[in-house]
């Protein structure tokens, strides 16, 4: 789980292909645009330059800064193509934004994909590792890097019997 501190830039494992390319919108940023109310489009995105791009990730989370951040996107978006990005209801209360309980479409979602997971792993989970939970999890969304989140996310954890939790490699397995 990164730190409170690292969350705000911390982009996972399971969205390598795009780091430091940025062709789409990392989930520490899609936080942050979630809770300054702003609905930036992949156009927007996409017609920021790479630099710009890459201090929307390294933009910190704190309020005041979160203030900055929303008046330098609508400032950066008002020329653009698509105009200003629109704004939206500020996140407040969600579901990733609780430690409990497990919101049923993430329960559902892990149950139907064989994943265990207990509401004292949903609270030790991070913000930003709820929030990509929820918005992965949710209806009408792809799903295709959801497998690869929980995995990453709520690795299997040793069975309390002691045992790794490998079953043992049969001889005739062995070639």
């Amino acid at each position: 789980m990164p730190s409170p501190r690292l969350q705000a830039s911390h982009c996972f494992a399971f969205e390598h292909d795009f780091v430091g390319s940025w062709r789409c919108i990392p989930l520490c940023v899609r936080r942050k645009l979630d809770l300054i109310g702003l609905k930036l489009k992949l156009s927007h995105w996409l017609e920021l330059s790479q630099a710009q791009r890459q201090q929307l990730v390294d933009w910190p989370d704190q309020p005041e800064a979160l203030q900055e951040l929303r008046d330098q996107l609508q400032a950066w978006t008002r020329p653009m193509a698509d105009g200003e990005a629109r704004p939206l209801p500020v996140a407040v209360a969600e579901p990733w934004q609780r430690s409990e309980p497990v919101p049923d479409e993430v329960h559902r979602a892990a149950q139907q994909r064989q994943v265990a997971l207990s509401a004292q792993q949903w609270a030790e989970l991070g913000e930003l590792e709820r929030f990509a939970l929820c918005k992965l999890a949710r209806p009408g969304h792809d799903h295709h890097n959801l497998e690869a989140a929980f995995a990453e996310l709520l690795p299997p954890r040793a069975p309390s019997d002691g045992s790794s939790g490998h079953k043992p490699t049969s001889q005739s397995g062995i070639s």
